[in-house]
């Protein structure tokens, strides 16, 4: 008898009418008309079921402080780092921890069950790790969240910052950060991806560094970046997120660079949301987009995944943690339109962000952990249409959200037709 069997499925792959079958947490089978009992049947209806996604850059620590200690009257990064500092000495465990909280019920409702979360080390208190590291926990049978230990003002910049770091990995922080582009000069950001690449080395850890998040051309340390992480054999392990300077460079750099970051493996991380809002601030026309290369990574073999990066904090207000809203501004940005790039656009908020993250026994395949969504589309290019309703949200076989079908009810004359704003053929 199995746990559970999800009926009528349409796949990610183009599969329709698939049944999938799930025992002790894991999928068994993957097949047309599975027979057998089960504790429970979903019917997905012809509806598309996809893995669970996921946001591979987020800042869980800031977010849903939209307005504190005031709002961001100018809507720029510079303004919302100011803010965050000053919002910082009057920090609470509990107010971090609630707010969190409450965006991982965001969070499950979407169907995002995976989460790469940045947290600020450079307050000595490390106040936000002790926050995470207790939702991390509290959420663990629900969301696999990994916590980033980011010195938000520079390893080498703010004192204390390597210090706390270390502390914070001490502490159960799985991932090293940086943001060598906001240390004082070039030289000090080249330094600080040196130590930290060490140090990941050091402790067998991964690497996620927000890596020129500028609009300036020779903000160039992903090159760095790669270089340590061929240096190091960190192959594999290592994520650039944001690269928005990429938008900027030349196009000779940019074939040297490209042909790096495949050698190394590493991987990119954009988010769409944030960096087209945040972008081309001193432009006025032609106005940079502010988006990485997303297109052209792709075509060199690179791994791209995209993030959400923020929700209703200082540097954003918008957002409800849904990562098709992501996945729809990305493939529009970076005009991903084709059919293959749609195709790649889902895939940015699903299988690749899971591997950037090293996310094992993720999928729909026999053998994978049974996490996965039902959506009320009838196939990845509507999903991302419509950022539909997520009908079924199921982690290790079991419901743990669901949502009734979205339906309107147009009436023409004392006729009544219903309108869910899909196109079937």
């Amino acid at each position: 008898m199995f746990d559970l069997i999800v009926k009528n499925a349409n796949l990610p792959d183009g599969r329709t009418g698939m049944d999938i079958a799930v025992r002790d947490g894991r999928i068994e089978a993957v097949d047309r008309a599975i027979a057998g009992k089960a504790g429970n049947i979903v019917d997905a209806a012809g509806n598309l079921v996809s893995p669970p996604f996921v946001d591979s850059h987020f800042h869980m620590d800031a977010t849903l402080s939209y307005g504190l200690p005031r709002v961001n009257q100018s809507g720029t990064l510079l303004e919302g780092i100011q803010l965050w500092g000053a919002l910082k000495p009057s920090l609470t465990v509990d107010a971090i921890r609630r707010r969190a909280e409450k965006l991982c019920h965001w969070a499950i409702a979407r169907g995002t069950l995976v989460i790469r979360s940045h947290v600020d080390v450079c307050d000595s208190r490390l106040l936000a790790v002790e926050a995470l590291l207790d939702i991390r926990e509290q959420f663990k049978k629900i969301i696999d969240l990994q916590l980033v230990a980011f010195p938000q003002d520079g390893a080498l910049r703010s004192p204390g910052a390597m210090e706390n770091l270390t502390r914070a990995l001490d502490m159960g922080v799985d991932v090293i950060g940086g943001i060598p582009h906001f240390e004082r000069t070039m030289d000090q950001g080249t330094e600080s991806i040196r130590q930290l690449c060490e140090l990941a080395a050091e402790r067998s850890l991964m690497v996620d560094m927000h890596c020129d998040e500028s609009d300036d051309p020779w903000s160039r340390h992903i090159e760095i970046l790669a270089f340590h992480t061929q240096r190091l054999g960190l192959h594999g392990r290592v994520t650039g997120s944001h690269l928005t300077s990429m938008h900027s460079m030349d196009n000779y750099y940019v074939s040297k660079l490209l042909a790096l970051m495949a050698e190394a493996r590493v991987h990119a991380v954009a988010n769409p949301l944030i960096n087209i809002t945040l972008q081309g601030r001193h432009d006025t026309y032609p106005k940079r987009r502010g988006l990485t290369r997303v297109k052209e990574m792709l075509a060199a073999g690179i791994n791209v995944a995209f993030g959400h990066d923020c929700v209703m904090d200082p540097w954003y207000s918008f957002g409800s943690h849904d990562m098709l809203e992501v996945a729809h501004m990305g493939l529009h940005v970076a005009q991903m339109t084709g059919t293959e790039e749609i195709r790649q656009m889902f895939e940015a908020v699903t299988i690749n962000g899971a591997r950037a993250l090293g996310l094992e026994g993720y999928g729909l395949e026999p053998g994978c952990r049974a996490d996965m969504v039902v959506l009320q589309a009838g196939d990845i290019h509507e999903a991302i249409r419509l950022r539909p309703a997520r009908l079924f949200v199921i982690r290790r076989g079991r419901v743990v959200a669901s949502t009734p079908r979205v339906v309107s009810r147009v009436e023409l004359g004392g006729n009544g037709v219903e309108v869910d704003f899909r196109h079937r053929k």
